[in-house]
């Protein structure tokens, strides 16, 4: 029997020592981002309601905000989990429109339309199920290609992204199928003590994927996987189980996020919320998740998403268009990149040399 206070083998600390040094970088970074994205934030409400008095720090306001958040934060955490670890999928907001797609279609076809009380939620039940085994399968599959196969996540998640875009649009012809029962459509339309129920959802999710990233051992492997990959394998880390889970947890974020969508707009198609590719990017990389994995926490891009919904709704309550929102998005994640890129360059250059 090994006596516990026996000291670590040297292999055990080689492999203990930078799994530390990693975690501690992660907190002391994902502090000093946060803190710099509430200040931003704060400074966007102080000047919304300048210029907007008794108009922008409504309740009113702040409830058609959290109306509107809630499917592009849960398509962002689907974006987020691939980003910590190194990967990228480009296909969520497709994986999102087929599930609500095949959803929608148990709704409308083959639940009888005089279905009432426990037979809509039986078929209600079974749509849901089939969307969350739809999702789960996109996500094995794209993760067995990047895991086991070795493709680049880019190249995997653009094919399918394209192969699910077109077997939906060949589907439905491009059209969009509507009318959902009241039980889902309340979920994006009521609220519990002025909380939309929809934002409720989203905030138990981002505390769950936050409590997953940081305190389980898988979320500890996929910032692992996501700072150097081959370390990660010599380890005895089990990587393409890992990478597989990753794209799996992926895709079912989108399921939820089908769901809310679909409550939120009654409607489903393969066209639904193609701009929020690029803002679901913005978010995770405004919010401290690292473009090219290891580092990030979902307490930052929570924030992030508050800051973007702030400058949308102050801008629309401004009257601006909402291209001029989507420019200045661009131009924000141009800014924090460039700016990311520069105080790295600064920091190896003021290191002292050994």
């Amino acid at each position: 029997m090994s006596n516990p206070d026996q000291p670590a083998p040297p292999a055990a600390d080689a492999i203990k020592a930078p799994l530390d040094r990693m975690i501690e970088e992660i907190r002391r970074s994902a502090g000093t981002n946060l803190l710099g994205l509430l200040l931003l934030l704060l400074g966007l409400f102080t000047i919304f309601s300048i210029l907007l008095p008794g108009t922008f720090l409504q309740p009113g306001t702040m409830q058609a905000m959290m109306f509107q958040l809630p499917e592009l934060g849960l398509l962002s955490l689907a974006m987020a989990i691939p980003l910590v670890s190194g990967g990228l999928n480009l296909a969520i907001i497709a994986t999102a429109n087929q599930a609500a797609l095949l959803m929608a279609w148990i709704l409308t076809t083959q639940m009888p339309p005089d279905a009432t009380g426990g037979e809509v939620w039986w078929w209600l039940t079974i749509a849901l199920s089939a969307g969350f085994l739809l999702c789960a399968g996109i996500g094995w599959i794209t993760g067995f290609i990047v895991a086991v196969i070795g493709v680049h996540p880019i190249l995997v998640t653009l094919g399918t992204q394209t192969l699910i875009t077109g077997i939906s649009i060949w589907l439905t012809r491009g059209q969009t199928l509507s009318g959902f029962p009241d039980a889902l459509i309340r979920i994006s339309n009521d609220t519990i003590a002025g909380i939309p129920i929809s934002f409720g959802i989203f905030a138990l999710v981002a505390l769950g994927v936050h409590i997953l990233l940081t305190r389980s051992v898988l979320g500890i492997q996929i910032h692992m996987i996501g700072s150097n990959l081959e370390s990660t394998r010599f380890s005895g880390v089990n990587t393409r189980r890992v990478q597989i889970w990753v794209y799996v947890l992926s895709s079912l974020l989108c399921w939820l996020a089908a769901i809310v969508m679909m409550a939120r707009f009654n409607s489903a198609g393969a066209d639904i919320a193609q701009s929020y590719l690029l803002i679901t990017i913005l978010a995770a990389i405004l919010g401290g998740i690292d473009p090219y994995g290891g580092f990030g926490r979902v307490t930052g891009l929570v924030v992030a998403l508050l800051i973007l919904q702030t400058i949308s709704s102050g801008f629309n309550l401004l009257g601006f268009s909402q291209h001029l929102t989507l420019a200045l998005w661009g131009f924000t994640l141009i800014v924090v990149m460039g700016a990311k890129r520069i105080t790295g360059v600064l920091v190896i250059r003021m290191r002292p040399r050994v």
